[in-house]
């Protein structure tokens, strides 16, 4: 009996008012009803079960809301017909937020396991202005304490990231762009990088924002011939 083929699957990562929904949902948007790819989008699940309970999760109950994100990922990989999973955030980023509010480390093993199995990590960019939603975000400091902690671990686990800064349609241009080299074929119209031949840009290894900033406005603007700096 022949297994399905299983979708290829995007997670957004980012801490709090990093622009991961937004961009998600504006990637399921488009590569659905502009490019006719069908795409199932999966949401952030912590945040529903905090809106639902009107409460931030326990300690103890962290690990069931990392379980539960991994498995709607899993699930929307299966479905009949699609071909690209777009996930606003993973279990890595409530990993993050176990370290970081609660000290507890005991759930990055099984995030970074599952990481590794996803086709494209995005880590949204720190350029977007930090907004409070009057719930649960706390502060750009979190923002970026979270930020810092992703890098940290997915650099632990061996995962290339593509950092994706800019707003509105520049910021869905590059997701567009990263997703494209994945797919191997153009999604946004005259995609310089998949032009002349090039695979992605990752930067794993950077924590410098102006730097990525920089480097990734590079693709969009320059001669693509030559490798970029490391």
């Amino acid at each position: 009996m022949l297994t399905p083929p299983v979708a290829l699957t995007i997670t957004l990562l980012g801490g709090e008012s990093s622009g991961k929904t937004a961009l998600a949902q504006a990637l399921h948007q488009h590569l659905n009803q502009q490019l006719q790819i069908h795409t199932a989008l999966v949401p952030e699940q912590l945040r529903l079960w905090c809106e639902r309970m009107g409460r931030a999760p326990r300690a103890e109950e962290q690990a069931a809301r990392a379980a539960e994100q991994s498995r709607c990922i899993e699930e929307a990989t299966q479905q009949a017909g699609v071909e690209l999973v777009i996930a606003d955030t993973s279990a890595l980023v409530i990993a993050a937020y176990s370290e970081l509010y609660f000290q507890d480390t005991s759930l990055y093993a099984a995030a970074r396991a599952t990481q590794q199995r996803y086709d494209l990590t995005l880590l949204m960019g720190l350029d977007l202005p930090w907004v409070p939603d009057g719930l649960f975000r706390d502060s750009p400091a979190v923002r970026e304490a979270t930020d810092a902690l992703l890098r940290r671990e997915l650099r632990t686990a061996g995962v290339a990231f593509q950092p994706v800064y800019g707003q509105g349609e520049a910021r869905l241009r590059q997701a567009l762009q990263a997703i494209a080299t994945r797919l191997g074929r153009p999604l946004v119209a005259d995609d310089p990088v998949l032009r002349q031949g090039r695979g992605r840009w990752v930067c794993d290894s950077c924590s410098d924002p102006d730097c990525e900033h920089r480097l990734f406005s590079q693709l969009l603007t320059t001669d693509h011939t030559k490798d970029p700096p490391p």
